[in-house]
This record gives structure tokens, sequence and C-alpha cells, in this order.
């Protein structure tokens, strides 16, 4: 059963939050020179554009990291999270709600052509991509019988979710990239667009902005393991320890990933998502329920 952390557990999640996704991005094969970004970004003058909406992209660019830390706060590690909310799974879901307003309003606010267009991208991705993700972690949770996070962690104690739902979970590891925005599904930020929502961020803002999109994706990656690959449920370490292990498998297949497919065209993933991604995820949470009426 999954705990409540203590009170100071809250301030830290944000820095452990942080340092994994320093680790992750130092281990991209593109980030070798990830301390030194950081350090110029943190030291260069900020640029804004004509006619820009300044409090509109600092909101943006401040909501994105929030986002995520808020969607960790019912990630729990090992068996212990920072609150094992009753409603855990729509919290989770609410906060990616938090992210796409993020990188809207970072790509409306400058008042830029190539910004808008990335903020624009991001609402077809999102629209595209959020039902099948629903569809998947609603499904782990009729697994569970319950919306508590927790709860799910403690139905996987015989058997993952990830053996006996293999769509739905293959469906939201495409879907935690698109939450990010990244690798197959980085095209919100896309070179064709001279960095799309990014655009026109600089010093500060850029580093939040791409900070957030980071801890997005460690978060992301993070919450695969409750919902479908059993928590921190295996033998002889203790729970903390398997799910750093199998967090940082997920990451690592999703970096995986990233350098063996290009960039999706977004007509292409829209059209995957609704023909083919939907309709799977639809079928998978149909085959759950049956079983779990069967029980």
């Amino acid at each position: 059963m999954v705990e409540s952390t203590p009170l100071w557990a809250a301030f830290v999640l944000p820095l452990a939050l942080a340092w994994a996704a320093w680790v992750t991005a130092t281990a991209d094969a593109r980030s070798t020179g990830a301390g030194r970004e950081v350090l110029r970004l943190l030291v260069k003058q900020r640029r804004i554009t004509r006619a820009a909406d300044v409090p509109l992209v600092r909101l943006g660019t401040t909501l994105l990291p929030v986002a995520a830390i808020l969607a960790a706060v019912v990630l729990p590690f090992g068996f212990r999270s920072v609150s094992d909310l009753p409603d855990g799974i729509v919290w989770f879901n609410a906060m990616e709600a938090l992210a796409w307003a993020a990188v809207w309003l970072t790509g409306w606010g400058p008042n830029s052509t190539l910004s808008l267009i990335g903020g624009y991208r991001f609402l077809a991705q999102g629209l595209a991509y959020e039902l099948p993700h629903m569809l998947a972690i609603t499904t782990a949770a009729l697994g569970a019988e319950s919306l508590r996070v927790g709860a799910v962690v403690d139905a996987q104690a015989g058997l993952w979710f990830a053996v006996w739902m293999p769509a739905a979970f293959g469906i939201y590891l495409l879907s935690a990239l698109a939450m990010a925005f990244w690798g197959p599904f980085d095209q919100p930020v896309g070179a064709d667009a001279a960095g799309g929502a990014a655009a026109e961020l600089s010093g500060v803002d850029r580093l939040l902005f791409l900070g957030g999109r980071w801890l997005l994706l460690v978060v992301a990656a993070a919450f695969a393991v409750p919902l479908f690959l059993g928590g921190g449920h295996g033998p002889l370490l203790p729970g903390w320890v398997w799910t750093a292990l199998k967090t940082g498998a997920v990451l690592g297949f999703l970096l995986w990933l990233r350098r063996r497919v290009p960039t999706v065209r977004m007509e292409r993933y829209v059209e995957l998502a609704w023909v083919v991604l939907t309709p799977l995820a639809v079928a998978q949470a149909l085959v759950v329920a049956v079983v779990v009426l069967g029980r």
C-alpha cells in the first residue's frame, strides 16, 4: 500500500525531479554540453519581440515546469508518494492540461508568427494524443477498480498490467513522448519553424521552458511504472530501488526511440492517433472491462 511521505518531501520533490531531468538530458547524445548551455542561458539577457504580451510569456514559461512538478505529487517512489489522492489518476491528467495551456501561452505571447505556429501545432498534437492517452491510463485504473495510484500499484503485486494490457502500455509510452513534445513528436518546437513555441525565448525564459519539457518527459516516463510496471514491487531489492530501475529503463527506451525514429509529420500522427490508436485503446479497455466483470 502506498503511504504519504512527511511534509518535507514536498520540498525535496522539485529538486529530485530537476536532478533526474538533468541526468536524462546529459545522457542524451545531443545534450553533452547541457551544463554550459544552462550557465549561458542564466546569464544571457532576455530578448522580447515588439508588441509582445510579456505576462503571458512569463506565465507560460513558468507554468510548464510547475505543471510537471504538480503532476508528480501523486507519483509513488517505492511505496510512498507526496500525496496518494483518491483520484490521483485524474489529478495527473489534469496537470497535463496545464502543460497544454503553458505551451499555448508561450507560443501566443511573443506576438510572433513562428512561435504561434508552434503553439497551434501543440494544440493539434494534444487533441490527437490526449484521447488515446486518457483511455490508456483509465484502462489501468479500470484494472485496479480505483482512481488512486496506490491502488493501481497494489493491484499489480502478482502480475504487471503491461503483461495483460500491452496495447494500453504502448499507447501510453507514445503519448508520453507527445505530451513532452519530444523525440518523433517535436513538431511544436520544430527546426522548420525556427524552434516553434520556443522561437522567441531567450535567457531564463528559454531555460524554464526547455527545462519544463525535460521535466514532463521524466514525470511521464516515471508514471508508467506505477501504472503498468508494478510500481515498487519486485524481489529482493527495496521498493524505491525497483522504482528507480524501472523508471531508468523506460527513460532509456525513450532516448533510444528518439535516435531511431525521425520526426513524424503532424498530419500523419493525427491520422494515426484517430484511426489506429484510439480504436485500439477502446478495444483494450473493453477487454479489461470484461476481465474485471468476470472476477
